[in-house]
């Protein structure tokens, strides 16, 4: 059976990236929450060198909590929007603390229902943690699979519903790190690299250009 245009790009995006990993440095479900809280708006290497030193004290929901939230302030402040991060990290950890006896939970709803956390974090956390599928959209996601065709929509939240109906479930978790791969390398936001890219043949955006 020939496969659907689907297929092909997917197939690609696997040959091309198939050691594809987070590029988020953790140690535990909880530093890892943490560092995606962090990676709103920010880069991958800027959040692990704070976390680098952020980690050495306070890498556990109860250290955490040791800090104010204008002592955690200055530990992000290269981060960006270091202010309703501070406060969604400190929430997260006193729910984690509160209502699941100081363990990041493993579900998928439980992720979401800590204060700060929202359906992109819990989708990274759940999938990468915890080995379930999910699809996070972020900036690299969202580009990259709208502009191949994998999905047409204006919103994360759309796009997610979109990807998850075109990728078979087994590889949803996978593909949403091809993708982010795929935009750092090939597909930049500004100057996409569309003369070495090997999807250009199925690409919606390549076509209309």
């Amino acid at each position: 059976m020939e496969q659907t245009t689907n297929e092909k790009i997917l197939a690609e995006l696997k040959r091309l990236y198939p050691d594809a990993q987070p590029a988020l440095h953790y140690a535990t479900p909880y530093e890892l929450l943490v560092a995606v809280i962090l990676s709103a708006q920010c880069t991958d290497e800027r959040v692990n060198k704070v976390t680098a030193e952020l980690f050495k004290k306070h890498n556990t929901p109860a250290t955490m909590l040791e800090l104010s939230q204008e002592e955690l302030e200055k530990y992000i402040f290269s981060c960006g929007f270091y202010h309703n991060k501070a406060a969604h990290i400190l929430s997260a950890s006193k729910d984690i603390i509160e209502k699941f006896n100081g363990e990041v939970p493993a579900e998928h709803d439980k992720l979401k229902s800590l204060a700060g956390v929202g359906q992109k974090t819990a989708n990274v956390v759940y999938a990468v943690a915890f080995g379930g599928d999910a699809i996070a959209v972020d900036t690299h996601v969202f580009r990259v699979s709208n502009r191949l065709g994998l999905a047409a929509a204006a919103t994360p939240e759309k796009t997610e519903l979109q990807l998850k109906e075109a990728i078979p479930q087994a590889d949803w978790s996978k593909a949403h790190h091809w993708l982010i791969y795929h935009g750092r390398r090939v597909c930049h936001s500004q100057k996409p690299d569309c003369a070495e890219c090997t999807l250009k043949d199925w690409c919606e955006y390549y076509k209309n250009k």
